[in-house]
């Protein structure tokens, strides 16, 4: 899923439930080698209640400054629209579903 200024109130911040945003940009290096390992626990994931997605920074600057993202990629976990976690810099496939697994 994209996350953007259009969708992020209703999709991130008033879900009941789990949400992980991959903040990214289309310039960033480690945010490329990201995107396939959030693509496949996306895929692992889709039957879950769970939603993860990306946001581009570029695109959504507000968003990222109202979260205090410094350095990408930044991948917050939200529970019922709150921050619940947060992990800065690149991570392994095990890493980023610790997120999910360990905030569920």
């Amino acid at each position: 899923m994209i996350f953007n200024k259009d969708n992020f109130k209703l999709e991130v911040e008033g879900f009941a439930g789990l949400v992980l945003v991959d903040f990214f940009a289309l310039w960033c290096g480690p945010c490329q080698i990201m995107s396939s390992i959030i693509d496949e626990i996306i895929k692992n994931n889709k039957d879950k209640n769970i939603k993860i997605g990306k946001l581009n920074i570029d695109e959504n600057q507000e968003i990222a400054h109202q979260y205090n993202v410094m350095s990408i990629p930044t991948f917050l976990v939200f529970h019922n629209g709150k921050v619940v976690d947060k992990k800065i810099g690149y991570g392994n496939q095990e890493e980023i579903e610790q997120l999910i697994i360990k905030n569920k």
